[in-house]
């Protein structure tokens, strides 16, 4: 009996799972999406997706989507997906036109939410050449991202912020290429169809303070072993003196 309830349980549980019950899907409300950017969307980019860090630990993306709907994810620790959170959402239109979230309802899109991802439906005259932008949360010093649409990509770095030095910097996938512009850094990559765009990053001036704590350490480290070769030899000459040493030399023969 206890077996039949088990597996009874068990089911109601997948039926529940498959039907999507479990976690639920919510619509983002309207003031979270229709809130103001800290700066302007890149909708100019050439690229297919271009991502803006801020030195705040968020990030501003525009995606060129030619899909009736996106879905925006990142992946936890375990590998599992998790719904992107998402605000100052606009769709801008071919012609120029940009609508909010509020207004990209009210002509047939919406932007729901479940414990996986979160699904932008665009609006029902959406075209094929419209671009998405929206504003997310990062990482300090770090942003990943799976590819959420193929193409072309740029990453603009904040002020100061270098990825070439090993131990602090690196950048996937390969194939990419920097430029320097002003005081930001842009990384770009032709074509990108898989997998996750991760920078590690560091401000310039994190550079100085390794180099110091570096020499720092060095110089403490190597008095340290000076001092103590100097305990030794001491302790060396005052046993001779004692005589010592003599007696373990009679010893030994």
């Amino acid at each position: 009996m206890n077996r039949r309830l088990l597996v009874g349980v068990a089911g109601l549980a997948l039926l529940l799972v498959t039907a999507g019950c479990l976690g639920g899907t919510s619509s983002v409300s309207n003031e979270r999406l229709d809130s103001e950017p800290t700066a302007s969307y890149a909708w100019d980019a050439e690229t297919d997706a271009h991502i803006t860090v801020q030195q705040n630990g968020r990030f501003r993306a525009v995606y060129e989507v030619n899909s009736s709907s996106v879905e925006l994810y990142r992946f936890d620790g375990f590998g599992s997906r998790t719904p992107l959170p998402v605000e100052s959402l606009r769709y801008r239109y071919p012609n120029g036109t940009v609508v909010n979230g509020t207004e990209l309802k009210a002509r047939g899109g919406d932007v729901t939410q479940n414990n996986r991802i979160t699904n932008v439906t665009l609006p029902a005259d959406a075209d094929s050449e419209g671009k998405l932008a929206f504003t997310s949360s990062s990482t300090p010093k770090r942003f990943s991202l799976p590819v959420l649409v193929e193409g072309s990509y740029e990453v603009v770095l904040p002020p100061d912020r270098r990825v070439s030095f090993p131990i602090f910097g690196s950048v996937r996938p390969q194939g990419y290429e920097t430029e320097l512009v002003g005081d930001q850094l842009h990384i770009t990559w032709t074509d990108v169809t898989d997998g996750s765009v991760v920078v590690q990053f560091y401000l310039q001036r994190d550079l100085g303070i390794f180099a110091a704590v570096a020499a720092v350490s060095l110089l403490v480290g190597g008095a340290g072993i000076l001092y103590y070769r100097r305990q030794i030899e001491a302790l060396r000459e005052r046993r001779e003196e004692l005589g010592l040493d003599v007696e373990d030399r009679d010893r030994k023969r």
